[in-house]
């Protein structure tokens, strides 16, 4: 069945059909970046990323485009349709400025993200738990584990990486015979990963968008974990949280104040832009909703991109109205770890975009927690909901 939009376009009526596009963004002359589109009725675009789904804005028509706006992230697609089942556009992030754009296109029809055997049994096996280090070999060499779900005789492969300061979410691909591909676009992160396959190693190629990419490699290991985010940045003193900033009317707020007092407070520093900071946030406005008439607050503490204070605000004004949130929004700044750092004294360093201090009734910092690994780790983030949600009890009745 026919969907139809009519907008200015050399005069013309365009057709555009419901159901799966592939969609591709071109992140240079040989690698793209893969993932489903998903048109819907009354014109509703839907990117899809594994079990994922990010319902995008409704459509804007300037011009001879279509603009699709991503619901949490200052990012759009725009795109002209010149033939019945083939879009061609850009994918701009304003977070990296109005210039960041990737070329676009999709076309119609449901299939692999990337081009795999038809006999799926030709494919290699990644199935299982990987080590993994990102820029090898390098200074700048870091941990990760790789978390690959793939069912016997498929080759789809779901899963996702964990690092030290949160996860790359849900990620989708292909096995070949000989290689992996994986991706994922959610409007801020556009990943790619690829690697060969030999035996139980995996060695390849990591790409961020169009401005960064790395070597990766990968072994077959069970037990592999990584260092735990709660040790990572940690209480250096004991002099206690104490900060001055803005709210997103520029009013003053100082902490601790009254009106916490006796209350146990969640100190959330965050990030609009930040995709692991977002599945921190929609976790916290559920427990928010579970315990704040018992006593828990929450101060997200913003650290933005933009020119300014206004800037800054705007974003984070975004996101607390799209996620309808009701706890206690802060502007901390630019985006900048060191000066996070500069205002949590109390800490060792902020070396992640999101960190959470755990602040009893008594005023004493009890956890610090490194970076977030979401939905889309699985067992990992239901143990982490499950322990936190335990904390937070007990410190309520403390």
């Amino acid at each position: 069945m026919w969907s139809f939009l009519t907008y200015a376009q050399s005069g013309k009526r365009i057709k555009l059909k419901k159901g799966v596009w592939i969609a591709q963004l071109l992140l240079n002359e040989v690698d793209k970046l893969p993932f489903q589109l998903e048109i819907g009725d009354n014109f509703s675009f839907t990117v899809i990323n594994g079990d994922e789904r990010i319902t995008l804005s409704a459509p804007e028509v300037k011009n001879d485009s279509i603009h699709v706006r991503f619901p949490y992230f200052n990012s759009e697609l725009v795109f002209a349709s010149h033939q019945k089942q083939h879009l061609s556009g850009y994918w701009i992030n304003f977070n990296k400025g109005t210039n960041y754009r990737i070329p676009f296109q999709a076309n119609y029809g449901a299939g692999p993200r990337f081009p795999s055997p038809e006999d799926p049994s030709h494919s290699c096996a990644v199935n299982g738990r990987w080590k993994v280090a990102f820029e090898p070999g390098t200074d700048s060499e870091y941990p990760a584990v790789g978390i690959f779900d793939q069912s016997s005789g498929s080759n789809r492969v779901f899963g996702t990486f964990l690092t030290e300061t949160g996860d790359y979410r849900f990620l989708e691909g292909n096995c070949t015979p000989d290689s992996l591909y994986l991706s994922c676009f959610d409007g801020s992160h556009a990943f790619l990963f690829k690697a060969r396959k030999s035996d139980d190693q995996l060695n390849g190629q990591f790409f961020s968008g169009k401005h960064w990419h790395c070597d990766w490699n990968a072994s077959m290991n069970a037990t592999f974990e990584l260092p735990s985010p709660e040790k990572l940045t940690y209480v250096k003193n004991n002099e206690g949280v104490h900060f001055n900033l803005k709210t997103l009317t520029g009013e003053d707020f100082t902490f601790p104040n009254p009106e916490f007092k006796g209350k146990v407070v969640i100190i959330q520093i965050m990030g609009s832009w930040c995709p692991n900071c977002l599945d921190e946030t929609q976790y916290y406005k559920n427990l928010y909703s579970s315990y704040h008439d018992s006593g828990l607050e929450i101060i997200s503490i913003g650290y933005e991109t933009g020119e300014s204070f206004t800037d800054y605000a705007a974003n984070i004004t975004r996101l607390k109205n799209k996620l309808d949130l009701e706890f206690t929004f802060l502007v901390g700044g630019a985006a900048n770890k060191g000066l996070a750092s500069e205002h949590f004294k109390v800490l060792n360093e902020v070396i992640s975009f999101p960190t959470s201090i755990f602040i009893g009734r008594d005023g004493e910092v009890k956890r610090v927690h490194t970076g977030f690994n979401g939905p889309g780790t699985g067992s990992y983030y239901l143990e982490y909901v499950e322990k936190t949600n335990a904390l937070i009890q007990t410190l309520l009745n403390q």
